[in-house]
């Protein structure tokens, strides 16, 4: 049990090595070829890499069968400060409206969207898109083949979660409506 265990830590401290150097997401299918593993190994070193990272600056992100390993939301003003990075432009409301809606109903077209917000919101996926805060994930089985839209692994870095399942819930009844709109709009299949 004592050689597992070592064996199981020296995996995951191989598999936090190559996030390092790397330093940008990384899939399943490429980790194991890294580190000559089968999936279930690398899946569990994950798991182990991010017990061994609690407590620290830094932290594993999950998403999308990628990961990535970066600076923890709490560590965010030193490291921001020792990049000392251009001040990023701020997303305007609608811009986050729509970016919560793609969070919380992902896969989601561009029509869904527009019904749940009630205007056009071409401009404003343009903009998300090229800020790499959403992404298209696939088309929709529906007349048309819409585009359908999900979060990006940016999203997590600048949401500070590990996995889109670290969203908070939202709570019933303050969610001014849009989810139930989003509901009756429908998901993929919409179109």
């Amino acid at each position: 049990m004592v050689a597992e265990r070592a064996s199981a830590e020296h995996m995951a401290q191989a598999l936090l090595a190559v996030l390092f150097v790397r330093a940008e997401p990384i899939s399943l299918a490429e980790l194991v070829g890294a580190l000559d593993s089968s999936a279930d190994q690398v899946v569990s070193a994950a798991s182990l890499a991010a017990l061994l990272l609690e407590g620290t600056g830094l932290m594993l992100q999950d998403h999308l069968g990628e990961l990535q390993l970066v600076s923890h939301p709490h560590v965010a003003w030193a490291v921001e400060r020792a990049l000392r990075p251009e001040v990023a432009s701020r997303l305007s409301r609608p811009a986050l409206e729509t970016l919560a809606i793609v969070a919380y109903r992902q896969p989601i077209s561009r029509a869904a969207i527009e019904a749940i917000r009630g205007v056009n919101c071409d401009a404003v996926i343009e903009r998300l898109l090229r800020h790499d805060l959403v992404a298209e994930v696939g088309r929709s089985e529906g007349p048309g083949r819409a585009h359908l839209f999900g979060t990006t692994m940016r999203f997590l870095q600048v949401a500070g979660i590990a996995r889109i399942e670290d969203l908070p819930p939202l709570p019933s009844g303050e969610d001014g409506g849009w989810l139930t709109r989003a509901a009756e709009a429908g998901r993929p299949n919409a179109d």
